[in-house]
């Protein structure tokens, strides 16, 4: 049967009624000759935007060409030449906004599952033992990472491949940072995928000492002076939640996001584990992002009737489609243009409801949108036993306190520049969250990746 090249070769998922239950993946990848079709969809262009849209510039026409002719080994090898993190990033990037958002083949018609093609070759790879390739010669400079996230993955990678003595320092007890704590078990597996990428990196000769909290344990000072590193790149993530400041908002059965799916996700709470969570009945989920649908997804499979409440309209929800898609096909209510006013509470100072008032769309703010204004008197109330935070994350001040000579902006945020992550402080380097505020897997990679270029051009 011929290929139509106007149109996606569609993916197997699970059925919609069937995830709610379980926390296995949701999508089930391609076979080979479905990604093979896949991949001859595409023009091989010669001045091909879709690597422009990459964060970390993989040669994608070339991968795709080599899946295209069944060479799955030799399209692995040209995806890690840039990523560190293939099967996690052809599971959660924003291809849609990235690559595929420039792909030419979209003009009129579908536009390549580039993000499909790189899980199926990464997953490939992993299934028949192919991994990427140490270098075995060294240049003699010693780095600390901190933090083994998407950013400090990345980083450490790509120095261990230009032959550096690369050790990665993890505050929790397990390597992956937010890919492991903050992505649920239905999008990204943790030990299928993410355990092993993190083994791909160490393969490359990257040590990483877990339970290690800089600024605790050890300062960036005393690495550098005591434990005789000549660089540092910090990639220690957003992890401060933040929060709305209503009335109620201290009461017991309000979480964050990151600690409902922290307890979730690195600590296995959805399995037969002791790790205490609580399983709310009726649970409302403040905010519209990816780390939203998830803490609503992951809400919807411990049993609870799950509401989204976002003060903007759909076309505003900053959370990729595809994952909006396939919360309301597993059963979670948006409540839109709606914003919570107080939390109430119950004699034992448990959470009973939320008051909420209803939103119209204004003139577009800062960032573009347009700004939701309360409709005076539309307030009601709906009954709740859990109320999710999910507002975004700020970095920790650990770091930045404790590290003499770090400059930070008015959001907590380490100051780096973006095409080489140096910071104020000589042989200190930074990038992804840390720097940003909470943002994308894909741009922390992308920081990592320019960080570790900028010190390989340090010592060059």
């Amino acid at each position: 049967m011929a290929v139509d090249v106007l149109k996606k070769v569609p993916v197997s998922e699970q059925d919609p009624k069937v995830r709610a239950t379980n926390f296995d993946e949701v999508c089930l990848g391609y076979t080979d000759k479905e990604a093979m079709d896949e991949a001859s969809r595409c023009i091989n262009c010669k001045n091909a935007k879709c690597i422009t849209g990459c964060p970390v510039s993989i040669n994608i026409p070339a991968f795709v060409e080599q899946v295209k002719e069944g060479n799955f080994e030799k399209a692995y090898e040209v995806i890690s030449e840039s990523s560190a993190l293939p099967a996690v990033c052809g599971r959660v990037c924003p291809q849609e906004s990235q690559c595929e958002g420039k792909c030419i083949r979209g003009i009129k018609g579908d536009p390549i599952s580039i993000g499909k093609l790189e899980r199926f070759v990464a997953d490939w790879a992993c299934d028949n033992g192919i991994k990427p390739k140490a270098n075995p010669n060294k240049n003699g400079h010693k780095v600390a990472v901190i933090g083994s996230g998407p950013a400090g993955l990345t980083c450490a990678g790509d120095l261990a491949k230009a032959g550096f003595d690369v050790t990665i320092f993890e505050a929790l007890h397990e390597a992956g940072g937010v890919l492991v704590y903050g992505i649920p078990e239905f999008r990204l597996p943790k030990e299928g995928v993410v355990a092993k990428e993190v083994e791909n990196v160490k393969n490359l000769g990257v040590k990483i000492e877990t339970n290690v909290i800089v600024g605790k344990s050890i300062t960036i000072d005393e690495l550098i002076e005591e434990e005789n590193f000549e660089a540092v790149f910090i990639g220690s993530g957003a992890g401060l939640p933040r929060f709305m400041g209503i009335p109620g908002e201290q009461a017991m059965g309000v979480f964050s996001a990151n600690e409902f799916l922290t307890r979730n996700n690195l600590m296995k709470a959805f399995k037969d584990y002791d790790t205490p969570i609580w399983r709310g009945k009726k649970v409302v989920v403040v905010g519209g992002g990816n780390v939203a649908m998830d803490a609503a997804r992951t809400a919807l499979r411990l049993g609870a009737e799950v509401h989204v409440v976002y003060r903007r309209s759909e076309k505003e929800l900053p959370a990729r489609v595809e994952e909006v898609h396939h919360a309301k096909e597993e059963g979670v209510i948006f409540d839109l243009l709606q914003n919570p006013t107080e939390i109430l509470t119950n004699e034992e100072g448990w959470v009973s409801g939320i008051r909420i008032i209803k939103m119209e769309l204004g003139e577009p703010d800062e960032s573009g949108r347009r700004r939701p204004v309360e409709i005076p008197g539309s307030e009601y109330e709906i009954e709740a036993d859990t109320v999710i935070m999910s507002l975004g994350t700020s970095p920790n001040p650990l770091i930045s306190s404790t590290t003499a000579g770090l400059e930070i902006n008015k959001r907590g945020c380490i100051i780096a520049r973006e095409d080489t992550g140096a910071t104020s402080k000589d042989g200190v380097y930074a990038g992804g969250d840390a720097v940003t505020g909470a943002a994308t897997v894909i741009l922390a990679m992308g920081a990592g990746k320019q960080a570790a270029k900028g010190i390989i051009e340090h010592f060059s």
